[in-house]
């Protein structure tokens, strides 16, 4: 039976946003296919010139938002599901380093998008229009620490606030009111510069806590007032050579319990929330399942993700949610990212765009069907994303809709 992670929203169910409800990788639809046709199934729409980047497409009242490069800006535009464009905006400045194709995938909610661009302008852009409603050039206004590779965060919003991880040594998380911009909070700074995950919201005994990841610490924090309540520390995980501070993947919470996953050689580890929600105590680590960036979703009893060899390549895994044993680990062309829905995974590889789904049997890994994603350019990294019986896969300046319906 597939478990949605999180019973309800923290806020408006009027909402869309990185990998889902919750930040999960779970998708709600059902009734999609079981198995495609040989030639993978039926493409709908294809879009050329989104501009570049890894940011996932997201659905909102039937209009695709996806946002992309374009010579040294981050632009954000809106398609309807034919294919025409209605309106395209520049929301910043790309990252101006290694990478800077665009990361951040649209959060939406009542009509207003909340991004952040390569350079650290958080806005907030009207989706009916594409007009400007407010932008704060965060990163400079709080003295920002950017890790090695640029900004690739989605942000999250509560109810009043949006929030931003700054790093850097002034604060480490911000809350913008969603509504003019203006600063509601900032915590004190723990120190290290930002990472890479984007954080997500949770609930516990009473408390909302925004679980972020800078370089060095998970840290919890009172979205009402900007507290640290608790923060556990990251680096004591990090032995290897490589990747220190390149915290990657969201936090994974079901249950009171959370999963950490990197890449680089570091261990998985599964930390468990005390009964007030105030501390955290570590679980069970896993040295093999360290995801890369492909993100991890958790069907049943068991996670499902695949691990980092080397920047260039990695091995798909199951782990036991209670336990953090490894049911398996095997190659399948290369590592990659993941979604689920209706029961089923999907499996983009990164390296050459074999696309997939496999059944989440903790046995082995069960491909149903696969097809190639051939159009586009650069690596596969973009997550890919499900809305309305319709899966989107993104590949450089180019999007693809498949019909999942039966």
């Amino acid at each position: 039976m597939l478990l949605i992670l999180i019973s309800a929203r923290l806020f408006s169910q009027d909402v869309v946003e990185w990998r889902g409800p919750g930040r999960t990788g779970t998708y709600p639809d059902q009734n999609l296919l079981k198995s495609w046709p040989s030639g993978g199934p039926e493409i709908l729409l294809e879009l050329k010139n989104v501009g570049n980047g890894y940011s996932s497409p997201v659905v909102y009242k039937n209009i695709i938002y996806i946002t992309g490069k374009k010579d040294s800006l981050d632009m954000v535009g809106s398609y309807e599901m034919n294919g025409t464009r209605k309106w395209e905006t520049a929301y910043g400045q790309s990252w101006a380093r290694t990478f800077p194709e665009t990361r951040c995938t649209p959060t939406i909610e009542n009509d207003r998008i909340y991004l952040v661009s390569g350079m650290g302008q958080v806005v907030c852009v009207d989706s009916t229009s594409g007009k400007l409603i407010w932008t704060v050039d965060a990163n400079s206004d709080f003295k920002g620490e950017p890790h090695k590779w640029g900004i690739a965060e989605s942000l999250a919003i509560s109810d009043r606030a949006v929030f931003y991880v700054t790093g850097g040594e002034e604060t480490s998380v911000i809350a913008l009111s969603k509504m003019d911009g203006k600063l509601l909070w900032k915590t004190k700074s723990l120190g290290g510069p930002r990472a890479y995950a984007s954080p997500v919201v949770i609930e516990k005994a009473g408390m909302k806590l925004l679980l972020a990841q800078t370089s060095n610490d998970l840290i919890a924090i009172n979205i009402e007032n900007g507290e640290i309540v608790w923060s556990y520390d990251l680096k004591q995980h990090q032995t290897g050579k490589m990747g220190k501070g390149a915290n990657t993947n969201t936090p994974l919470y079901y249950n009171d319990e959370i999963l950490i996953t990197s890449g680089y050689n570091h261990p998985a580890f599964m930390l468990k929330l005390s009964p007030d929600g105030k501390s955290v105590s570590l679980k069970w680590t896993n040295p093999d399942f360290d995801v890369h960036f492909g993100g991890v979703v958790k069907i049943g009893e068991y996670l499902f993700g695949s691990n980092w060899q080397t920047n260039n390549s990695g091995n798909w895994m199951c782990l036991d949610w209670q336990t953090g044993k490894t049911m398996y680990e095997t190659k399948w062309f290369n590592k990659g990212s993941v979604i689920s829905a209706d029961g089923l995974l999907y499996c983009l590889e990164e390296k050459s765009g074999n696309l997939a789904i496999v059944r989440p049997n903790p046995e082995k890994f069960e491909v149903i069907s696969s097809v190639k994603v051939k159009k586009g350019s650069g690596p596969y990294w973009a997550h890919p994303a499900i809305f309305n019986g319709k899966l989107f896969i993104r590949h450089g300046e180019n999007l693809a809709v498949y019909n999942l319906r039966k």
